[in-house]
């Protein structure tokens, strides 16, 4: 993944403004998992619930980023520091759908919660596959010059989506699609390992 996404401009100044505190990269990235946590929490929950986990779950994403950047910054890079980073991203993607979903069943009724699960597992195999097995690379699109976007900036879509009152589908596509591009990725990385 590119450390200079729209993202990472976006949280570049605030980031360099707390460096000199000490705060650490892991703190920050301890406090992503948190507020992922409870957007996931909130999009669960009864109106007007959801909303504010929208805003939560984009501060959530703000917080991805800057413990990132804050390490490189600082020079506090590890491997461990990025591995706790992927299973903290991980974890708060993931939730998040399994929330949506347990927050649908009004009108979903028990297939809410299957299909937030259905995305949340999709989302997990995917950085399994992505970060641990490396069966592909993550690559961004340069929307123009200078606007650089991971594939994981969209889930800045959820919110989105979420307030414009289109959760349902949101959750039926990333049901679909999340365990649909783990499969095509695992087979894809099944046919590399076996043509090496």
């Amino acid at each position: 993944m590119s450390a200079n996404t729209v993202i990472h401009r976006i949280v570049r100044p605030a980031v360099r403004r707390v460096a000199p505190s000490g705060v650490t990269p892991n703190q920050i990235t301890t406090l992503r998992l948190v507020t992922g946590l409870a957007a996931a929490l909130a999009f669960a929950a009864a109106p007007p619930w959801p909303a504010i986990g929208g805003v939560i779950f984009l501060l959530s994403m703000l917080l991805d980023r800057a413990d990132g950047e804050l390490a490189r910054q600082t020079g506090q890079s590890s491997p461990d520091g990025h591995v706790y980073d992927l299973l903290a991203d991980c974890t708060s993607n993931a939730i998040a759908f399994l929330g949506l979903g347990v927050g649908q069943v009004a009108v979903l009724g028990a297939w809410g919660p299957i299909l937030g699960a259905l995305a949340g597992l999709g989302i997990g195999a995917l950085f399994w596959q992505l970060h641990v097995l490396k069966l592909g690379e993550v690559r961004g699109w340069n929307l123009a010059p200078g606007i650089l976007v991971d594939p994981d900036d969209l889930m800045v879509f959820v919110p989105l989506l979420l307030w414009i009152g289109a959760t349902v589908p949101m959750l039926f596509a990333a049901a679909i699609i999340t365990p649909v591009l783990a499969i095509l990725l695992g087979l894809a990385g099944r046919r590399k390992l076996g043509a090496g």
